[in-house]
């Protein structure tokens, strides 16, 4: 009940399929109101007595079509008041269409307006007293009763006009927000993407020097031996594939003019353990468990693997302060190299959890995403789990 009330006081916004049934069902409701007031006043008030002006058929069939013209209130809100208004001064059965009317210029209207409405509807109660040749209730009688139900129904519209400025002022609000949010959401997206894009120029840098060193020694030494030749061929092959790599995910980063500042060199998977070094001396209790190869893998990836568990380090500190953590590294060339960072939840430990936007999560997605990796994250059994997955060329 309490649904189909809401519904009929705020219809959804412009487009929803929904607004149709709305209007069809308060529609059905107006009319439907308007008949069964109509017919009781036509059955308690002066239509059917000795001396009424008209015949009670005749009221009505007046009141009917009064009724049937409530059907154009959504268009003309107040032309149809105004046109069913010296109705009622004839009609006690058009009362209740008036009443629906005037409820309906409620809705639309300032209050002034609705004020002036009903000022005339008392007016024609009025006059329909004066043509009653033997009134059997006095004139105060028809005033009270015309007068209360007319108050009613522009209190009741106002209300409703109130009721959906306020919901409409909230969804306007709500839908600021949430486009606020994607704009958060983007920037977060396009900072990470640019500081990737940073972080990378000194490596490739260096490795296009690499295969130009490479090559110009073969260009000077013609009379280096096969097997010198093979080793600066492969070496070049290499620097040629690995900065092709790095290229590939370098096109489609947003990057800064050219007179932006340039990073200095980033870190890699060799600076894990004086970034969880620093971890353990600011507070925080952190285990280490590396299952990678001595030779580890590429630049790239282990800056990215840097990256990932700094995050996971910082998303730790601000969500589960004062809890332990564990990383882990596991991979081989060939296949994926694997990092998971585990803490448990916030609030199992009884310290404050610092509140947070989850950009932190979308940065590391994008990172990952443009490594060729997947990440996955969520609570389980009051542990929280954040883990990468991230392709380990052999």
């Amino acid at each position: 009940m309490s649904a189909l009330l809401f519904a009929l006081l705020v219809p959804e916004p412009a487009g929803d399929p929904r607004s149709a049934r709305r209007d069809r069902l308060a529609d059905a409701v107006a009319v439907g109101l308007a008949v069964c007031y109509g017919a009781l006043m036509v059955s308690l008030g002066d239509a059917t007595k000795p001396g009424a002006a008209i015949p009670w058929q005749l009221d009505v069939a007046i009141g009917t079509l009064c009724v049937l013209a409530l059907l154009g209130r959504r268009r003309r809100p107040l032309g149809v008041a105004l046109v069913l208004l010296p109705f009622g001064a004839v009609s006690v059965m058009a009362t209740g269409a008036i009443t629906v009317a005037l409820f309906t210029v409620a809705i639309r209207h300032r209050a002034t307006v609705v004020l002036w409405l009903g000022a005339a509807n008392l007016a024609t109660s009025a006059g329909y007293f004066l043509l009653q040749d033997d009134p059997p209730f006095p004139l105060w009688v028809d005033l009270l009763v015309r007068g209360v139900v007319t108050a009613a129904a522009i209190g009741w519209g106002l209300f409703v006009q109130a009721h959906r400025r306020l919901t409409q002022s909230l969804r306007d609000h709500a839908a600021r927000l949430e486009a606020e949010q994607h704009l958060r959401v983007e920037q977060a997206r396009l900072t990470e993407r640019t500081r990737i894009a940073r972080e990378m120029h000194d490596v490739l840098a260096h490795r296009l020097s690499l295969i130009s060193l490479h090559a110009g020694a073969l260009e000077v030494r013609t009379d280096a031996s096969a097997e010198e030749t093979a080793v600066a061929a492969g070496a070049i092959r290499t620097g040629a594939h690995e900065a092709l790599q790095e290229l590939r995910t370098v096109f489609g980063v947003l990057r800064n003019g050219a007179g932006s500042r340039p990073e200095p060199p980033q870190p890699g998977l060799g600076d894990l353990p004086e970034l969880l070094g620093t971890a353990r001396a600011s507070g925080m209790t952190v285990g280490y468990t590396c299952r990678v190869p001595p030779d580890g893998p590429a630049v790239m990836l282990g800056r990215t693997v840097y990256r990932f568990v700094q995050e996971g380090l910082t998303n730790a500190r601000k969500h589960a302060p004062g809890s332990a953590v564990q990383v882990l590294l596991d991979g081989a060339p060939g296949g994926e190299l694997r990092v998971t960072i585990t803490n448990p939840c916030a609030g199992t430990d009884g310290h404050a959890a610092i509140p947070g936007a989850g950009l932190g999560l979308i940065g590391l997605r994008e990172r990952i995403a443009l490594a060729g990796g997947r990440v996955e994250h969520g609570a389980d059994g009051g542990t929280f789990r954040l883990q990468a997955w991230l392709p380990w060329p052999a």
